[in-house]
């Protein structure tokens, strides 16, 4: 009985608090007033140089904002005219907020991610954004103390002691005092990690492609490519992958061992805190500043500069972003060829035309995806696999041999046509030859009906001579192809291997005709 009346007096609060009775500015504002008063406080404290920011401040700051704007859409502040340029700001400054934090850790985290080089000094511009983000962020409360005069919920603010938030940190990091957790399979926990980085790293173009991008062209790229849905959805990906590393490598004696292994966790998170503020940067302009979607009252007049977050979104976030991946991959790929377990794969040949365009760049993209160095024997002859031009010269192998098989099959099949014939029974000895082998299944006819060329019958030799040197020219011009059981051996990474047996047992990204097939997931960075 006691439980049914607490579930009655629940519903009935939840039924007050979601009403839609129509609210007053006054009983409005005097709650605003008395919520709003930390933030202000605070605000007032910033705007007239009492506190410098730092991220203590910056976090209470995403504390009291968040709250604040919690209480605002509570009570529909955004679709009111006099209550939505205050929500915008609040929401502005808790955005602003969190980028300063993010900002903040990165520069604080520096030392210990240990980066590669990139192609600018990542340092410096870090610095150089943290600072302006912050002077962005006391722009922004300055504003929010404006318009809390003009909607008269500021009171009495007093601007908060500095000494509140001090930010005195020693200096150095605690002693490592905790044992080495032991894995039973290090090979498999490296090779595991350094896989899901090139991986993510082949799914990771929208930050290649954003980092070239002019600055003419920063406003042509929303929503497409780049979107604050697109660059949350990496971001938590990246995330992913640094839990990854704390879960199977952080503090393992594969990560004392092998130094490489904490400076790809170093790229992988510094990329996540990049993603995190592109994210939030494209989250403003899409929702405030788009001439599409942004919000009309912040955007007539604004308190951001709109080329500030587009040169911090693009030309720093998004640019390092793309350095940092750059380095990640290659470091992956050192570590993958450090940690390969050679073996061999027997697969067939593609079906249609050996090794040409297609079925060539995709087995070099998978050997290119993990740096690896693989080999592919044909017959005791030796070819790069990372090389498509060196896998055409392999059609030639492939087209011979496939001609000497065939030589015995025609053979066979024209046997007892030997003798002197004219011309024209020759050539249509050739046809009849051509037909029944393809109707075995040991030639595929692209091409109905066959055009033979006015040379046959005219060469010398008889049927089978004729059939031979009609069947290679058929061949060449793509009428025909030969169908055999030809097999080539790749030696190299296992990794490597298990996606080329999947690409080959999906026909090498076709079929029997040339006609584009699906690829497993497996290989879905061969989609890019």
């Amino acid at each position: 009985m006691g439980n049914e009346i607490i579930d009655e007096l629940c519903v009935r609060d939840f039924a007050v608090a979601t009403s839609e009775q129509p609210l007053g500015d006054d009983p409005f504002r005097a709650l605003v007033r008395a919520r709003s008063r930390p933030l202000l406080d605070i605000a007032c404290g910033l705007t007239a140089g009492a506190l410098a920011l730092n991220g203590r401040l910056s976090g209470r700051l995403l504390l009291e904002a968040g709250q604040l704007e919690e209480l605002l859409d509570e009570h529909g502040a955004a679709q009111n005219r006099h209550w939505s340029r205050l929500r915008a700001l609040v929401a502005a400054l808790r955005n602003f907020a969190r980028i300063y934090q993010e900002l903040a850790h990165v520069q604080r985290r520096l030392p210990t991610y240990r980066l590669l080089p990139a192609s600018a000094d990542f340092h410096a511009a870090t610095g150089e954004r943290l600072c302006l983000v912050g002077r962005v962020v006391t722009d922004i409360t300055a504003a929010l103390l404006g318009e809390a005069r003009q909607l008269r919920i500021d009171g009495a603010n007093r601007a908060t002691a500095p000494e509140d938030f001090s930010e005195q940190l020693p200096t150095g990091r605690l002693a490592r005092t905790l044992e080495q957790r032991r894995t039973t399979d290090t090979t498999a926990t490296v090779t595991h990690l350094a896989t899901a980085f090139l991986n993510l790293a082949a799914e990771s173009e929208i930050l290649r492609s954003s980092a070239r991008v002019a600055p003419l062209d920063y406003a042509r790229c929303f929503p497409d490519p780049v979107s604050e849905e697109r660059l949350r959805q990496l971001g938590f990906r990246f995330h992913n992958l640094q839990s990854l590393y704390d879960t199977h490598v952080s503090g393992t004696s594969i990560e004392t061992s092998d130094p490489d292994l904490s400076i790809l966790r170093g790229h992988a998170s510094v990329i996540h805190h990049l993603l995190a503020i592109a994210t939030d940067l494209a989250h403003y302009y899409e929702r405030h500043l788009s001439p599409e979607t942004g919000d009309p009252l912040l955007r007539e007049r604004p308190v951001v500069d709109g080329e500030t977050i587009m040169a911090t979104l693009f030309a720093y976030a998004m640019a390092f972003a793309s350095d940092f991946l750059d380095g990640g991959q290659r470091l992956s790929q050192d570590i993958l060829r450090r940690y390969a377990d050679s073996g061999h794969l027997d697969v067939p040949v593609p079906s249609y035309r050996g090794f040409h365009v297609r079925p060539s760049n995709l087995v070099a993209r998978i050997v290119a995806h993990y740096g690896s160095e693989v080999q592919m024997d044909l017959d005791g002859k030796v070819f790069d696999a990372g090389s498509p031009l060196d896998l055409f010269r392999a059609n030639e192998t492939i087209n011979a041999g496939k001609r000497r098989w065939l030589a015995n099959e025609i053979a066979r099949v024209q046997r007892g046509r030997n003798g002197k014939l004219e011309a024209s029974a020759i050539a249509a000895a050739v046809l009849d030859v051509v037909q029944r082998l393809a109707g075995e299944g040991k030639i595929i006819l692209y091409r109905q009906p066959l055009e033979l060329s006015e040379e046959v019958g005219r060469r010398d030799g008889g049927v089978l001579e004729n059939t031979i040197a009609e069947i290679a020219r058929l061949q060449a011009t793509g009428q025909l192809d030969i169908r055999s059981d030809l097999t080539v051996t790749f030696i190299g990474d296992k990794r490597v291997l298990a996606d080329l047996d999947a690409l080959a047992r999906s026909g090498y990204g076709e079929d029997g005709f040339g006609n584009n097939v699906v690829l497993p997931q497996a290989l879905s960075y061969l989609r890019r």
